[in-house]
């Protein structure tokens, strides 16, 4: 099963190919250009370059938040436009926990972390035994206060990881000597964590249809949230 993964939930950009649990090839660009101009590209060239065309691909991943209302908009839309053309199916993936995989070799708790602004982190955790990961607690947006007092539940080595760990680190280290930041190689969003999410997925017999594929935002832009306030002052 070769599967092409899409990662744009943040600043950093990136495409990968999974041949049956294998990472073949993956593209990752942190430069912040748009995303809807470099993400086809990148997965254009690097099909071109493993000597494969669009019709060897036979499913499509993408991260499908939480992240950046444009990012992870562009893309769903390349994964699903790709989809489609080629009636594959379309895994939608969430980005904390495609974030995990790049530190699954640590053993104690990976703290997936982006930053949400407004004092705020999408945020979900997870138990690493070295081998694999089990979640802990569903993705949402917590403040850093709060996400203090959650991990100071735990006796286990923590381990940060996400374009919001460098944030969290620096809010937390004091009060949690033990904190760890994920190198800088392993810390960002990537699409190899995404095809890796999809295929375990697919092992499990999951739907992927991209048809209904919908963004986990977790919370309201911020075009809708002054849309509400300016209802909620009329009444």
């Amino acid at each position: 099963m070769l599967i092409l993964a899409f990662e744009s939930s943040a600043k950093a950009g990136s495409v990968a190919l999974l041949q049956d649990g294998m990472l073949l090839a993956e593209y990752f660009q942190n430069g912040g250009q748009t995303h809807s101009r470099t993400l086809n590209k990148m997965a254009e060239d690097m099909l071109t370059n493993c000597d494969l065309t669009p019709k060897d691909v036979d499913a499509v991943a993408c991260a499908a938040g939480p992240g950046s209302f444009t990012g992870v908009r562009i893309g769903l839309s390349a994964a699903k436009g790709f989809a489609w053309a080629g009636e594959l199916p379309c895994y939608g993936v969430s980005t904390l926990q495609s974030m995990a995989h790049s530190v699954m070799s640590f053993e104690g708790i990976v703290c997936a972390c982006m930053d949400a602004r407004r004092n705020q982190v999408y945020n979900a955790l997870f138990s690493s035994d070295g081998e694999k990961i089990s979640r802990l607690c569903p993705d949402r947006a917590i403040s850093l206060e709060e996400l203090a007092q959650e991990l100071s539940q735990y006796d286990e080595k923590i381990i940060l990881v996400g374009d919001g760990a460098a944030l969290t680190y620096n809010a937390l280290k004091e009060r949690f000597p033990a904190l760890r930041l994920a190198p800088e190689h392993l810390r960002h969003q990537r699409s190899s964590g995404v095809a890796l999410c999809a295929y375990d997925m697919a092992q499990r017999g999951e739907a992927a249809d991209g048809s209904t594929l919908t963004p986990n935002y977790l919370r309201l832009s911020q075009a809708e949230r002054e849309r509400m306030e300016r209802e909620n002052q009329k009444l």
